[in-house]
């Protein structure tokens, strides 16, 4: 059980925003440049970028100290996690973490936190077998220690016992779950602020997310967040070659083929000729997502990015 309030700052729910993430595979003293000039896009009047989002996954970066630096070198750009694995996060310790973020930069932080990458958890010894659970109370003891409320949780994975932050921010992030299958859906409607849907997945997908999600929120009634954010990612890949699409897309197709368990020609990319990707992004948020970050594939990520913001504009 858990006793905390939950107010959030969750400005963004049931707008359209666009954010581009800053891949894993890029060097991370290179974050700081591209997050500058991420932040200059539009500012001569044209459509510009509301956020940008950093990865957590094994062997790579870490997501706080990513979103730290982001954060730093910009000024306005929402900043988002996505995620943090809550087999490898402490729930006080990680709301001690976003809670210091979240005081220095007020209402430009979102916390992502999910499952995290089966092998991977196995890799490093934190393997979870009750990953709904341990999803479930994180995010709850998480959000509830932002408040600012002494917080308690006696649950089957996570224990605090009457811990209050010391310095909790004004107003407390938005932390989202970054899930997949149904029965995580319908948790993070129940307990989250938001839901990060990961590459690959197009309109149907985005609605039938909606519908379980519904489900959770309608579950948690008067008890649950008052707002929930649909945060979508998708791979971008504009150039006027097919064959070049092709190519630079194929292991992308590949690898989200294997992962989200569905043919091919289901893993959603917006790719192509620059109207043909913005028409994918459209379609997402059609479909009802708030935000769609693109994950720019191969080179001049941001000259992608740029030529995707003219066709939306």
């Amino acid at each position: 059980m858990i006793s905390a309030s939950s107010e959030t700052s969750n400005p963004a729910a049931g707008a359209r925003r666009i954010g581009v993430m800053f891949d894993r595979g890029q060097r991370p003293e290179d974050l700081t440049s591209f997050a500058v000039e991420l932040e200059a896009i539009g500012a001569d009047g044209g459509p510009r970028v509301d956020d940008l989002w950093v990865v957590e996954d094994l062997s790579w970066a870490g997501s706080v100290s990513s979103a730290t630096l982001a954060l730093a070198a910009t000024g306005r750009l929402r900043v988002g996690i996505g995620i943090t694995p809550a087999p490898l996060r402490n729930a006080a310790l990680l709301a001690m973490e976003l809670a210091t973020l979240a005081r220095v930069f007020p209402g430009r932080l979102v916390a992502g936190v999910g499952h995290g990458a089966s092998a991977w958890m196995a890799q490093v010894g934190a393997a979870s077998p009750t990953k709904l659970a341990l999803l479930e109370e994180t995010i709850t003891a998480v959000r509830g220690l932002l408040t600012g409320a002494t917080t308690t949780v006696a649950g089957r994975t996570v224990h605090i016992d009457g811990v209050t932050l010391v310095h909790p921010p004004a107003v407390a992030p938005p932390v989202v779950a970054g899930v997949v299958r149904p029965r995580s859906l319908e948790l993070s409607g129940r307990v989250a602020d938001g839901t990060v849907m990961a590459e690959g997945q197009g309109p149907r997908a985005v609605e039938a997310a909606l519908d379980t999600i519904a489900k959770g929120r309608a579950a948690a009634a008067e008890d649950g967040p008052a707002a929930h954010e649909l945060i979508v990612f998708t791979h971008l890949h504009v150039d006027d070659d097919p064959a070049r699409v092709a190519t630079a897309t194929a292991p992308v197709v590949e690898e989200y083929t294997q992962w989200l368990d569905v043919p091919a020609r289901d893993v959603f990319l917006a790719a192509g000729e620059a109207p043909a990707a913005a028409g994918k992004i459209r379609s997402l948020w059609e479909a009802g997502a708030d935000t769609v970050v693109l994950r720019p594939v191969g080179d001049d990520p941001l000259g992608q990015v740029r030529a995707a913001l003219a066709e939306l504009a």
